[in-house]
């Protein structure tokens, strides 16, 4: 019996493995995916106890959390809204997606790659709660809770040698709980120029995947494989501070430039001016603007009867686009009576400019700025001058982290600063802007026609006033170029109500508000609401930023001289300043040293990594300019 059984055994198994085989490749050919079905909903009042205590977690979070909102009008607008939105996606995606199977046909024996059925299904995603935030900035702030139980039926299918692979994607859930802000607001439709849009936290993602009937998923540890990988790849992409950005107008057309630099202007003198006056002379004085700033022009003292006139006079510009603005020069002749007559005009475009160099210009004056002009052929004279344009440091326009993570925590994050942890670069000149947003709460005992007074450093600047609110909103910014960082000054803004016709109680004190912008330097940037000193309820909306000038390059500044055990540091434009030789030494032996010490620890750490891969006669590399170096002997010399 046993030799019978034996025989028998290889007998059978020699005909069931083919005929396993054939099953098995008849159902590889011609197996279809199962459609999906729908999935049966019963009313909760027809559940057990038991069911019943396992749904509480899938409740909708307004239910658990009152900072949610309920929104059932949404889910509304979604459920009648999804048969149409679900054509609308399915083909982005199908759009989206077909370059992609492009570049794998003719890999891997690939004929093709295609959707043999790709619907989202009946069943659209429920909102179970909306967060609303109110924040300082230009921007809507919204948390919905995501959720989606979808019965999805996506079948791809992938032709190997004329063999086709059928993969369905089936069982799809999503529980997600995003961030979405709309910003910045802009006054044209709709209103925001970009959609932003993070995640709060990992998102939960569920579902099956089956290959010609079988689920994938079910292989043990692939699933737990599969979700972790997905979680940790949109985490990497999305979870915040990391951000999705989504442009819905144009940037360029709604974007408000802001100032990138300084432009130094000195006005040096003038030469063979035209003589305007009955005794042969003038009186010249110089008026200067830039396109694209709205302050008004900038002048020149007035030089009594002189046809060559010196100023050697000095003028800031804040700087919004030095590729398009235009620096403009005009000269008149003043006069005591009547409208002052004008000896010439010259432009200069920033474009010209290098920056954080000085640059000296000799101009022809001109009758007009038409240079083609076949009549302009007086000589008008000459006016010299020298520009200097300085820009911003890129880390003051900025919060000083890296990475696309900037704006969301310069946006949530502040810190407080002593004067001592400033380092040198932060101490210098810069652009302190003062934007009043508004305010709120504001009343006056016998009128309220509020407006903002802004006074730094003995200058006064004024909003503009606005009759009969307690809320008013004006929006308008001012700018103080400093020489240096305001370290230990205050800003201080006074709200004030005027009153509108004849009265001798015609100005009223709403509330005021010192700040010490030792913060505003260390930080860059705060936008934040203020309680009003003497003030009930009132607040004032503020937003401070300062910019510092950016340093010149010392590799093109710094000009050695050491003649005398003296060095000369020159830098344009300012003026030369004497360096001690010996700190000058001081300097160069920590530089040294820093860098030969990160050298040798970089050195060494590239000696372990090629020490797993070469043999120990063969570890030799290049260092610096000789090719051969033994790297053991730098471990040998530590």
């Amino acid at each position: 019996m046993g030799f019978v059984g034996t025989l028998l055994g290889i007998f059978g198994f020699g005909i069931g493995l083919p005929i396993g085989i054939l099953v098995g490749f008849y159902f590889f050919l011609y197996s279809k995916p199962k459609p999906i079905q729908d999935p049966v909903v019963r009313p909760i009042y027809e559940l057990d106890s038991d069911s019943i205590l396992e749904l509480f977690p899938e409740m909708p979070l307004w239910v658990k959390n009152p900072d949610y909102d309920r929104v059932d009008w949404m889910n509304t607008f979604l459920s009648d809204m999804w048969p149409y939105l679900d054509k609308a996606i399915c083909k982005i995606i199908r759009t989206t997606t077909k370059p992609i199977f492009a570049e794998y046909i003719g890999k891997y024996k690939i004929e093709s790659i295609d959707f043999d059925t790709l619907t989202l299904g009946t069943l659209p995603p429920t909102v179970g709660g909306m967060k609303v935030f109110e924040t300082n900035e230009k921007e809507l702030v919204m948390e919905p809770a995501v959720r989606w139980a979808g019965n999805p039926n996506i079948v791809v299918v992938i032709k190997i040698m004329s063999i086709p692979i059928t993969i369905q994607l089936v069982d799809l859930q999503i529980s997600v709980q995003p961030r979405i802000s709309l910003r910045p607001l802009v006054p044209a439709f709709p209103c925001f120029s970009s959609i932003v849009v993070s995640l709060m936290n990992k998102p939960d993602i569920d579902f099956g995947v089956k290959v010609l009937g079988g689920d994938l998923m079910s292989i043990p540890g692939l699933y737990r494989y599969v979700q972790e990988t997905i979680k940790k790849q949109v985490s990497m992409l999305y979870l915040w501070p990391l951000t999705l950005d989504i442009p819905i107008l144009d940037a360029s057309t709604m974007e408000v430039k802001k100032p990138v630099g300084i432009l130094r202007v000195k006005v040096v003198r003038a030469l063979k001016l035209l003589k305007m006056d009955i005794l042969g002379t003038s009186d010249p004085y110089v008026k200067l603007t830039l396109t694209g700033d709205k302050l008004p022009a900038k002048k020149t003292t007035i030089k009594k009867r002189n046809l060559n006139p010196i100023w050697n006079e000095n003028f800031k510009f804040i700087v919004k686009d030095p590729t398009s603005q235009v620096l403009q020069l005009q000269v008149f002749d003043w006069d005591k009576v009547g409208a002052h007559d004008r000896l010439g005009t010259q432009i200069v475009p920033l474009k010209q400019l290098t920056p954080s160099e000085a640059k000296e210009f000799t101009l022809d004056l001109m009758k007009d700025t038409n240079i083609h002009d076949p009549e302009d052929t007086r000589k008008r004279g000459q006016i010299i001058i020298e520009l200097t344009y300085v820009p911003f440091k890129e880390d003051s326009l900025n919060i000083k982290l890296n990475g696309s993570m900037n704006g969301s925590m310069k946006r949530y994050g502040r810190s407080e600063t002593r004067i001592d942890e400033l380092s040198d670069d932060e101490n210098g000149a810069g652009l302190l802007s003062v934007l009043v947003h508004g305010a709120e709460d504001v009343e006056g005992e016998h009128h309220t026609n509020p407006y903002a007074l802004v006074l730094f450093r003995g200058e006064r600047k004024k909003t503009k006033m606005l009759k009969k609110t307690r809320d008013p909103r004006w929006g308008e910014e001012f700018q103080f170029m400093l020489e240096e960082a305001p370290l230990t000054d205050q800003l201080r803004i006074e709200v004030m109500s005027k009153r509108t016709n004849f009265s001798f109680r015609s100005k009223e004190t709403l509330g005021y508000l010192v700040i010490n912008l030792v913060d505003v330097v260390r930080n860059g940037r705060i936008n934040e609401k203020y309680h009003l000193i003497d003030s009930q309820n009132g607040l004032v909306h503020v937003e401070l930023g300062w910019k510092t000038l950016k340093i010149p390059d010392t590799h093109h500044a710094l000009s050695l001289n050491a003649r005398n055990g003296s060095t000369t540091v020159k830098r344009a434009p300012a003026t030369a300043t004497r360096l001690d030789a010996c700190a000058i030494c001081r300097v160069v032996h920590w530089w040294t040293h820093e860098v030969m010490l990160v050298g040798v620890e970089f050195l060494w750490s590239a000696y372990m990594l090629l020490s797993m891969y070469i043999s120990s006669s063969d570890a030799t590399t290049v260092v610096g300019d000789n090719p051969g170096v033994d790297i053991r002997s730098l471990q040998d010399n530590g």
